[in-house]
């Protein structure tokens, strides 16, 4: 087997079994965090402690998206414990969009935490800040400053 298919092979093997089982999210939509990780990148590599992804990252799970120029998972005990992306970082579910320039995704306890000139979309309506706090399970965000105005645009429903 080439390092190519092991490499994937493995990582493959690390995603899906490291996921943990959490309860459902508050809005009775099926909890993204008991479903399997998906993922894709120009290249890639396993390393003692997880995997790294370069060019193009995405790790899918569910139907939210983390998207960056590269992003790092690390195992613990061949469990898959925290995600890390760097560079153009996009963290999408259906209801929200999220931009930075960093995120930590901290599977045991579902939170998202995305630094550097934060954007929070939900349709029209936007907030910006330094840094943001997404919890996966609950769906809900808090937004800081971080050395920056938290400012927002919030448009009425019709």
């Amino acid at each position: 087997m080439s390092k190519t298919s092991t490499f994937i092979a493995s990582a493959a093997l690390i995603l899906a079994l490291g996921v943990p089982a959490v309860t459902g999210a508050q809005s009775g939509a099926p909890d993204a965090t008991r479903q399997p990780v998906q993922y894709g990148a120009d290249s890639g590599e396993y390393t003692a402690d997880g995997f790294a992804l370069r060019g193009r990252a995405e790790v899918t799970q569910g139907t939210n998206r983390l998207r960056a120029d590269a992003i790092r998972g690390y195992t613990t005990n061949g469990e898959l414990t925290r995600v890390e992306a760097t560079g153009n970082v996009y963290f999408v579910t259906p209801d929200q969009s999220m931009r930075g320039s960093r995120a930590v995704y901290t599977l045991n306890d579902g939170q998202v935490l995305v630094t550097g000139d934060v954007i929070l979309t939900q349709g029209q309506n936007v907030l910006t800040g330094g840094r943001l706090v997404y919890n996966v399970r609950t769906e809900t965000a808090r937004i800081e400053s971080a050395g920056t105005r938290v400012r927002g645009v919030f448009y009425p429903s019709n």
